[in-house]
């Protein structure tokens, strides 16, 4: 074991720091989703509007999170938005309004694809029964897309889960700051820490990740006719 240099993750706390942080990635994912998704289904609606104002100015929101990087929004956020407004915020709460930024416009695309994909017949006789337009969506739109929105929702999921590995660049401690931060320490008693520090590191994202892919390919397979 000593030679091998696993015992770097079980020393001290190391293998409780790293759990530590990978709460910390677990918290900023998920919250982000959540709020992410929940705006998105609103801009999917917004998005199905016939005004070409919304519809461009929806477009260029989408546009703008697919064409800039996530890094770079995050450093904008970070360093130029809270230097305009002069306002401090922790790197956690800018991540998550990042990502949930993010996550809102990629869902957005996919909850106007769904709209867009039903009959259009299903709209009239909606209409036709006397139901307004919340009752509409309500009754008749959203549960008729749901299937078509869940196995795109998942694949976003684990797209944003993987990416909250660059907060580490603003200051978060997150799994991958505290893998560092273990390397560094170890790195001269141990030279193959790196290894398997960013080796456990993969199984922990690999775990969270899988199957949230396994559910998407299940879901989409099952519901594709």
């Amino acid at each position: 074991m000593q030679n091998l240099g696993i015992n770097v993750i079980f020393d001290g706390k190391n293998i409780e720091r790293l759990f530590g942080g990978l709460l910390t990635t677990i918290e900023i994912a998920f919250i982000s989703i959540i709020i992410g998704s929940l705006l998105g289904i609103l801009i999917g609606i917004i998005r199905t509007s016939k005004s070409k104002p919304i519809r461009f100015i929806n477009r260029l929101y989408l546009e703008a999170f697919r064409i800039i990087p996530t890094l770079v929004w995050l450093f904008i956020f970070y360093f130029g938005v809270t230097t305009i407004l002069n306002i401090e915020l922790s790197g956690e709460l800018v991540s998550i309004v990042v990502f949930s930024l993010w996550g809102a416009a990629e869902m957005g695309d996919i909850v106007r694809g769904a709209l867009e994909s039903l009959p259009k017949h299903q709209i009239e006789s909606g209409k036709a029964i006397g139901l307004n337009f919340l009752a509409l969506y309500r009754y008749i739109l959203i549960p008729q897309a749901l299937r078509r929105i869940l196995p795109g929702a998942i694949n976003l999921s684990t797209r944003m889960i993987k990416t909250t590995s660059l907060v580490v660049l603003i200051g978060v401690m997150d799994v991958t700051k505290i893998g560092q931060q273990i390397i560094e320490l170890s790195r001269l008693k141990v030279p193959t820490a790196s290894f398997w520090v960013y080796g456990i590191i993969f199984v922990l994202y690999f775990i969270i990740c899988y199957p949230l892919s396994l559910l998407s390919k299940k879901l989409e397979a099952k519901w594709q006719y």
